[in-house]
């Protein structure tokens, strides 16, 4: 059975693909998952915040604030906190592109244009065979337009574009009014790949301390309808790679995904739940069920149950809707 599938332009021998998180922060690890049938890793995100090259600016403010307001010193982060600087994360980049034959692909969430265009820069010179751009954003401020929140995602993805060659996804919010024409605009801008969808990781109240929490909740399988729905209707229609990034927890969300029209499937929960070594298990039972299904490779089902190749396109809109609904009601009796 063939694994190989291709994603913005990459050959990749399998479509697990470990998403960005702190597993990759090791380039042990990097060589594990390649080892376990990855095909292709997402590293951790560069936070531009993070950076450690922000220090003499830092530096500099406190030195010259100290005196005014050494009260409000504590507000202020310890740069020592972060994880990761620049110098390091480009020599995670180098080190793992020496080990693994695997793409390995930059994550990036910037904050200003120069930030965006100088890391993506940096990524790239330093091997990345692709960038992910996390454009972790949320408009609280109410005066801004569903257009103003539009123009920012734009504008950073042309920037981009324009200093880097290297392929270039975005993850996308599920936000956005218009999903479909969103993506056409992305795709204009130079995006050669849509990751759907960033998971906002949303605070919690401790309500006997008052207190917002920031506690990280693992994704769950039951998460993929969503972007199993878009996936579905995007393909085919946006000329663009799609990679899927919720709930993947086994060989099942997996496969959904594939049937959808995604090239990739991204785990990283099951990761820290199973082991890295669940990839190769999530591949093997993906062998099976295609052995099962009479299916020799993977482009022979890529998005056969899309909305462009079902034989009723109305199940994935209005029609559905009602009869999910008539359904509950049923079942109910």
């Amino acid at each position: 059975m063939d694994l190989q599938t291709k994603y913005m332009g990459l050959s990749l021998q399998s479509p697990v693909v470990v998403s960005a998180c702190t597993l990759s922060e090791d380039v042990a690890n990097i060589v594990r998952m390649e080892d376990a049938g990855a095909g292709a890793v997402v590293l951790f995100s560069l936070f531009e915040e993070q950076i450690r090259a922000e220090r003499a600016r830092y530096e500099s403010v406190m030195s010259a604030t100290s005196n005014a307001f050494a009260e409000a010193s504590e507000y202020f982060p310890q740069l020592e906190d972060y994880n990761v600087g620049t110098s390091q994360y480009l020599e995670i980049i180098r080190s793992a592109k020496e080990r693994v034959q695997m793409p390995v692909i930059g994550s990036l969430n910037g904050i200003t244009h120069e930030g965006w265009i100088e890391y993506a820069l940096e990524m790239e010179q330093a091997g990345a065979d692709g960038i992910e751009i996390n454009v972790f954003y949320i408009p609280a401020d109410i005066h801004l337009t569903g257009g103003d929140v539009e123009k920012r995602y734009i504008d950073i993805i042309k920037a981009i574009r324009q200093h880097v060659k290297i392929p270039l996804a975005v993850k996308l919010n599920p936000y956005f009014s218009a999903t479909g024409n969103m993506a056409l605009k992305m795709q204009e801008a130079g995006a050669d790949a849509l990751v759907l969808f960033n998971r906002f990781y949303q605070p919690d109240f401790d309500i006997e301390e008052l207190k917002l929490l920031s506690n990280l909740q693992y994704s769950d399988a039951a998460e993929i309808r969503l972007p199993l729905l878009w996936i579905a209707v995007l393909y085919g229609q946006v000329p663009l790679s799609l990679a899927a990034t919720t709930g993947v927890q086994s060989a099942r969300e997996v496969i959904k995904y594939l049937l959808a029209g995604a090239d990739i499937a991204m785990t990283a929960s099951a990761l820290y739940k199973n082991g890295i070594d669940h990839i190769g298990r999530m591949n093997q039972e993906i062998k099976e069920w295609m052995n099962r299904m009479n299916f020799n490779s993977i482009s022979a089902f890529k998005g056969v149950m899309s909305q462009r190749n079902i034989s009723n396109p109305d199940a994935y809109e209005r029609a559905n809707y009602i009869k999910i609904l008539t359904g509950s009601r049923e079942n109910a009796w």
